[in-house]
């Protein structure tokens, strides 16, 4: 009978999850790294159960490998991706500073991991260059269309243009499926310093 208590009880837990109410900048950080790092490794192992990745030099191999210049841009992809979920979730309901100060936090988390894993802190500062110029890069691509997003994704992942089109397909759509639930989730949340 008490097993079934608290079995009950950690069922109904599970289902009725709710979103917290409010989130410091430093809570969405580390939020976000999380599930940039969740995605990063399931974009890796090739799972997705709505977009199979088609077979293509830019993505990674059955085994999960990918070259580490190809690594680095998917990280960055997937980065953007939660920057801008987070960014249209706030935008209009916390001021800007605020939005950015979570915003660094996701960056600083995400580098201190890096670094944590062995990447040299010599190293980060050509980087975060990098991550800032592929983001202005995939803002303005954005702007224009989801095509035109995962193409320019699909270029620096791959390094040509070429045999894109469907690889670039699968990849707006992880952007989506990214910045869609985020967002949603995020807009029920108030941005705290």
């Amino acid at each position: 009978m008490w097993l079934d208590t608290v079995v009950s009880t950690l069922t109904n837990d599970t289902r009725e999850f709710r979103a917290p109410q409010s989130m410091t900048t430093d809570e969405l950080g580390d939020s976000l790294a999380r599930l940039v790092w969740e995605s990063f490794t399931d974009f890796l192992a090739r799972e997705d159960l709505e977009t199979p990745l088609p077979d293509s030099p830019a993505l990674p191999a059955e085994d999960g490998h990918l070259d580490d210049q190809a690594a680095a841009e998917a990280l960055i992809f997937f980065m953007w991706a939660h920057t801008r979920g987070a960014q249209q979730a706030f935008l209009g309901r916390a001021p800007a500073d605020v939005i950015r100060r979570g915003l660094d936090a996701l960056h600083r988390a995400i580098f201190d991991d890096m670094v944590a894993q062995g990447t040299p802190e010599s190293q980060l500062p050509i980087f975060e260059q990098r991550v800032g110029a592929r983001y202005a890069e995939y803002h303005q691509a954005s702007a224009e269309s989801d095509e035109r997003l995962g193409e320019a994704v699909c270029r620096h992942l791959h390094g040509t243009p070429d045999d894109c089109r469907q690889t670039a397909f699968a990849i707006t759509e992880r952007a989506i499926a990214v910045a869609h639930p985020l967002r949603d989730f995020l807009e029920e949340v108030e941005l705290v310093d």
